[in-house]
């Protein structure tokens, strides 16, 4: 009995060690300068022909992207795609002062001036349902980095079906007080748009220094989620489903919370830091409010419960919304 279970055990190990594939032994480098685009693509396409596993990035400064290939028919269902660094990311972001981002952990960086994203899932020819790539994201304690008002997004899953992302930093290299404004309408994440069985699931996601933070898509569920200086933090695109975001902190945003489609969504606890008086300068002027709640055509329908801080002053009880006629916003401790 003992024998047969140790053999089962030993089998499980095996098949668990089978299914993690660490990109240095596809020719990766974590030197900070050279271009692992063709490594990491080495190892996604054996993941894929496995049905599915882990991508195990080892702590390090990683160049290049990550491209996930389209899964298609014939294949009967999605598969698990998992992209892991081996240590947790230090998310370096504030309201004031120029602190820089540590080479500590696992950071994947692109300084390309071209292409969409960073780690991107690609649209499929031959999908099983609407040109989606049948295939379940996980990434996980992450670190991904661009430049200064990037002209490259973070992390795209539009095309995915599903995702998690849990202990993620995306951000442009530079601590976000600092950054200049975003001109390119380059997005730090954009969550899977497939209506149909979509689910993303965010967990410690840090997003600095985009043009849009966070696209939110179909069934989105959150939780410490952080935004700073983008021009919008989250946005919620047409989706025609409900999300829910438990705590969210958005800090220097153009707009916090901006409305671009048909959503419903929830926000628990909307935690609003406001640059105050003499916190910024001309590089980051931009910083200032526009809108708590941007949703200029009315089109989403949700509750947001919010606390709003203005820098070097205190709680304040303002709240600025442009349009969102159909959004109940409170503050904590205020009468629903």
């Amino acid at each position: 009995m003992k024998l047969s279970f140790f053999l089962i055990c030993s089998s499980l190990l095996i098949q668990i060690q089978a299914a993690t594939f660490n990109v240095t032994n596809y020719g990766a480098v974590a030197d900070d300068k050279t271009d692992n685009t063709a490594a990491f693509t080495k190892c996604m396409d054996a993941i894929i022909a496995a049905g599915g596993g882990k991508m195990l990035i080892p702590e390090g400064v990683y160049q290049g992207r990550i491209i996930i290939p389209p899964v298609s028919k014939p294949a009967p269902s999605w598969i698990t795609v998992e992209i892991v660094g081996e240590g947790s990311p230090t998310p370096v972001f504030g309201t004031i002062g120029n602190f820089p981002l540590r080479d500590k952990g696992t950071i994947l960086k692109c300084l390309d001036k071209i292409g969409s994203a960073v780690i991107k899932a690609e649209a499929s020819k031959n999908s099983l349902y609407g040109g989606f790539s049948a295939v379940h994201v996980v990434i996980e304690n992450l670190d991904v980095r661009t430049y200064d008002d990037p002209a490259i997004g973070g992390i795209d899953l539009h095309h995915a079906m599903q995702c998690r992302l849990e202990n993620v930093f995306i951000n442009t290299g530079i601590y976000n007080v600092q950054s200049a404004k975003p001109t390119h309408g380059t997005k730090g994440l954009v969550t899977p748009a497939i209506n149909n069985a979509a689910l993303t699931l965010l967990r410690n996601v840090a997003v600095t220094g985009y043009h849009t933070g966070i696209v939110v898509n179909e069934h989105t569920d959150g939780d410490h989620i952080i935004l700073g200086s983008n021009i919008h933090g989250l946005d919620f695109a047409t989706a025609h489903h409900a999300s829910r975001f438990d705590r969210v902190s958005s800090m220097r945003n153009n707009n916090h919370i901006t409305v671009t489609g048909k959503h419903g969504f929830s926000i628990n606890q909307l935690n609003i830091e406001n640059a105050g008086p003499g916190q910024t300068d001309a590089n980051n002027e931009w910083q200032k409010l526009a809108s708590d709640l941007n949703d200029p055509q009315n089109l989403g329908i949700g509750e947001i419960t919010y606390w709003v801080v203005l820098g070097g002053v205190g709680a304040v009880e303002d709240f600025t919304s442009t349009g969102g006629a159909k959004i109940r916003a409170r503050r904590i401790g205020e009468e629903p």
